[in-house]
């Protein structure tokens, strides 16, 4: 199940209710963690060792769900991550703001020389 951030909820009801204006991102990106970040963004985002954060394309949505549509592939691993539990949805490469948040079916360490890759479909977005 994935949940919104405390941003994005905020940005929605402003947008929707307030006519106050809110810019989709061009371009998402999915990151990695090894604590829940909460709808604050507080969680442990996987760093170094060749980590870095990947674009993500999703579907048209049908009753409140997307899901990528492309593979999602993260580099080779130059050193171990730890075992990531979490993913999150951010509107930026680096740094940005945390849009969509979910533990992941299973939890995977990554050590030093694995790949971790998710296929397309199998990271959905589904709003309640």
């Amino acid at each position: 199940m994935t949940a919104m951030s405390n941003y994005l909820e905020n940005a929605l009801i402003n947008a929707t209710l307030r006519n106050t204006s809110y810019t989709s991102p061009s371009t998402v990106y999915v990151a990695l963690f090894t604590s829940d970040p909460t709808d604050a963004g507080s969680g442990t985002e996987c760093s170094g060792s060749g980590y870095a954060r990947q674009s993500a394309t999703f579907s048209a949505p049908s009753n409140g769900s997307a899901s990528t549509n492309a593979d999602v592939s993260f580099p080779q691993a130059t050193g171990a991550w730890g075992t990531i539990t979490h993913f999150g949805i951010f509107d930026a490469s680096s740094s940005g703001n945390l849009l969509y948040h979910g533990a992941l079916t299973a939890s995977k360490t990554i050590a030093s020389g694995d790949l971790l890759k998710i296929t397309s479909t199998n990271l959905t977005v589904t709003l309640a």
